[in-house]
């Protein structure tokens, strides 16, 4: 369950009303930036799961660096920087890497 007054409690309260009213009037996109920093892990598994069921709602742009959040993802994008500097956009859609394990 939720503990009442950590960091993480509040986080998921104020997530479970956001999600709540995605829920009930969506819209076309939602922009989520590190929401997900103060859950703990179980947490962080239990949004994991509520943004996979809202995905056929609306459309999730998420920035974290949890993996269970980026585990319900279709497409991951990343910055990297080489050694020179320079950053570098990569993306990977999750379904590719999904048909190169089967082979």
């Amino acid at each position: 369950g939720l503990v009442g007054e950590s960091g993480c409690g509040k986080s998921m309260t104020a997530l479970a009303l956001i999600c709540s009213i995605i829920n009930n009037n969506p819209s076309p996109f939602i922009l989520f930036d590190e929401v997900d920093a103060a859950l703990d892990e179980s947490n962080s598994a239990k949004l994991s799961g509520i943004v996979g069921e809202l995905a056929h709602k609306t459309q999730f742009i998420i920035i974290t660096h949890n993996r269970a959040i980026m585990s319900e993802s279709d497409v991951l994008y990343g910055v990297t920087m080489q050694g020179d500097g320079v950053s570098r956009l990569i993306s990977l859609k999750l379904s590719e890497v999904e048909k190169i394990e089967a082979v």
